[in-house]
């Protein structure tokens, strides 16, 4: 089982994967949004992928090993019952990966700024990881004197990467397994998390509803990735962010959050013709 935070009471059911070195509270707000002021628009469910947050830590990466983690996770959670899957950046890829290992389990799928292929390689977060895996945990004294000692000039990024950083007590330890990442990185073109695997866009299309959320002022997907969207994917719908970059339900919370309650609307809609 993986570590899961929740937010309503009513309504379909929704989970949220986060990206790289976060976490499924990076979501909360967001989730609070979708289930509505009483809570009985949606179940939400936030979820810590593995060798994240609060669940375990893997021996070497999987996108379909973290697919199977998240399935079993819902079904603890609602047996058989169907998700809306909601995954930014990585976890966009676990739940597009997810849709194609478990259709059964996914009613609609919502794939925040990635595409199903290949981005070679991990380069992007080396600094990142170095500068995580040199910060000198037995001396630390506070959080205050992890950010003075932590070199990174963005705070927002700073911030996002230390709340990787937890206290045990009188000692420091990081919840990422930053020594997985840092393999992967040295695979350097041959990254598996960066990949696409052949064996997923091999897989029958998913057929259910799809909506591809992508930020206007990000690389992270182009307009040549719709055609391999559209292969995999044939219901996609897509919607580009304007003045958003790869974090779009950060930089355009409301747009977002308006977005996934079409989504939840829709799926009730669907549940009661039932």
């Amino acid at each position: 089982m993986l570590a899961t935070l929740t937010a309503g009471t009513g309504g379909p059911r929704v989970a949220f994967l986060h990206g790289l070195f976060g976490q499924g509270r990076n979501w909360m707000q967001i989730a609070k949004a979708v289930s509505g002021p009483d809570g009985a628009d949606a179940r939400c469910l936030l979820v810590d992928l593995p060798d994240h947050g609060r669940s375990p830590w893997s021996e070497e990466f999987s996108l379909e090993g973290y697919a199977a983690a998240v399935a079993a996770t819902l079904r603890a959670t609602g047996g058989e019952d169907r998700w809306i899957v909601v995954g930014h950046s990585l976890g966009g890829k676990v739940a597009m990966a997810l849709a194609l290992t478990e259709p059964q389990l996914v009613g609609r799928l919502v794939v925040v700024d990635i595409a199903p292929k290949d981005y070679g390689d991990l380069e992007r977060f080396a600094g990142y990881i170095r500068e995580m895996q040199a910060l000198p945990l037995a001396e630390l004294t506070s959080r205050a004197d992890a950010e003075s000692r932590y070199v990174e000039s963005d705070p927002g990024v700073k911030a996002f990467l230390l709340q990787n950083l937890r206290r045990d007590g009188h000692s420091w330890r990081w919840q990422a397994n930053l020594d997985l990442f840092a393999r992967d990185v040295a695979r350097g073109t041959d990254s598996l998390v960066a990949d696409w695997p052949e064996s997923l866009a091999e897989r029958p299309a998913y057929e259910g509803p799809v909506l591809w959320i992508a930020g206007a002022e990000s690389a992270y997907v182009r307009q040549e990735d719709g055609e391999a969207m559209r292969r995999m994917f044939p219901r996609v719908r897509q919607l580009t962010v304007k003045g958003a970059g790869h974090w779009v339900h950060t930089d355009a919370p409301g747009v977002v959050v308006a977005a996934l309650r079409r989504v939840v609307a829709s799926a009730g809609k669907a549940a009661d013709a039932r």
